[in-house]
């Protein structure tokens, strides 16, 4: 059978279905959302994240996942130190495969939720043997996540030009092709002066004051055009899921793409890359994500935001607010496929 809707709900669940007593995961990115999720599961869990030994590791992602580690007992968080890309679930029994998924979803947020966009398929009992052999072929090439180094090794592909340094010099004192640096506030066309926006951005559930149906700490992080521009490979084109009408399937519906956030304080979350902007990238005209909000809740942005900087929930946020606090930006870049690390720190 295959699978390529609710993978999540697929992985997380299907321990039930049969008796087994260990589960393996090898996959070629993993993030720590979906190993936290998994560590309820009441059985031993190695996750090996695959391609360590050819792109190394970032250090936030690092730091997560060695949190993780030492936060379930079991739970085993393994690093292969040979190239591998494979994306592989396994349920064994008495050390023997007893069930097995394969296909192209990482143990991420952003694989394992994102509809139509990764596939799993079971595998028929005469590859358990094989895959039994390669798992252990694997584990025999593997570190704990402990002993790992930080080296991110990825190329990030972002390229720049001085006129786009000058330009991002308004909001940055030195331009960083890997980091995109995300302002909070903007500038008002009628004063030309920066302000945080009073019902969008960090303020958007201060419209809950005016009757909207928003919670009154709602939040999200603007991608403004030029960000886009200037790290197309960050911000990923809004993909298009196919949707049923009258056993028709129209593929016009832009979804939102699932990610995993990592804070500089370790902090994480499950975000979404929301919304969509037409933005003109090598020449062609293209959907981008237009904001980063936190999932199921938007409130969840809001009060991690103002407790950081000390500010009472369901209160507004002020330009002199970030001032006082030491910046006005969110500084994100990327430790995985759909693994993002935003540094707020002073």
């Amino acid at each position: 059978m295959l699978f390529y809707r609710n993978l999540d709900q697929i992985v997380y669940e299907r321990y039930k279905l049969f008796k087994c007593d260990d589960i393996v995961i090898i996959s070629g990115y993993v993030g720590p959302a979906p190993i936290e999720r998994i560590s309820h599961i009441p059985m031993h869990t190695t996750v090996i994240y695959g391609m360590y030994g050819s792109d190394g590791i970032g250090s936030a992602l690092h730091s997560s996942l060695i949190a993780e580690d030492r936060a379930h007992s079991n739970v085993d968080i393994l690093y292969s130190t040979v190239p591998v890309h494979s994306k592989i679930y396994m349920w064994r029994y008495k050390d023997e495969v007893a069930q097995a998924l394969i296909g192209s979803a990482n143990f991420s947020t952003n694989g394992l939720t994102t509809p139509y966009k990764e596939t799993l398929a079971e595998t028929t009992a005469d590859t358990f043997e094989a895959l039994d052999r390669y798992y252990k072929h694997i584990l025999s090439n593997c570190l704990g996540c402990r002993d790992g180094k930080i080296e991110l090794k990825r190329k990030s592909g972002f390229t720049s030009s001085k006129v786009a340094e000058r330009r991002y010099s308004r909001i940055a004192e030195e331009y960083d092709p890997k980091v995109c640096h995300m302002p909070l506030y903007i500038i008002n066309k009628e004063t030309g002066e920066p302000e945080v926006p009073p019902k969008s951005g960090l303020n958007w559930g201060m419209a809950y004051y005016s009757g909207s149906h928003v919670n009154k700490d709602d939040a999200y992080i603007p991608i403004n055009a030029f960000q886009v521009e200037q790290h197309p490979e960050m911000f990923p084109v809004k993909r298009t899921e196919p949707v049923r009408k009258d056993m028709i399937y129209r593929a016009d519906h832009r979804d939102n793409d699932p990610i995993d956030i990592i804070w500089d304080d370790g902090t994480t979350m499950t975000g979404l890359l929301e919304g969509s902007r037409v933005v003109k990238t090598d020449g062609i005209r293209k959907e981008y994500p237009k904001q980063i909000a936190t999932t199921p809740n938007k409130s969840e942005l809001g009060r991690y935001i103002r407790q950081r900087m000390g500010i009472p929930e369901g209160k507004a946020i002020a330009l002199s607010d970030l001032d006082r606090y030491g910046r006005r930006t969110i500084d994100i870049s990327l430790q995985g496929e759909g693994i993002y690390y935003l540094d707020f720190s002073v």
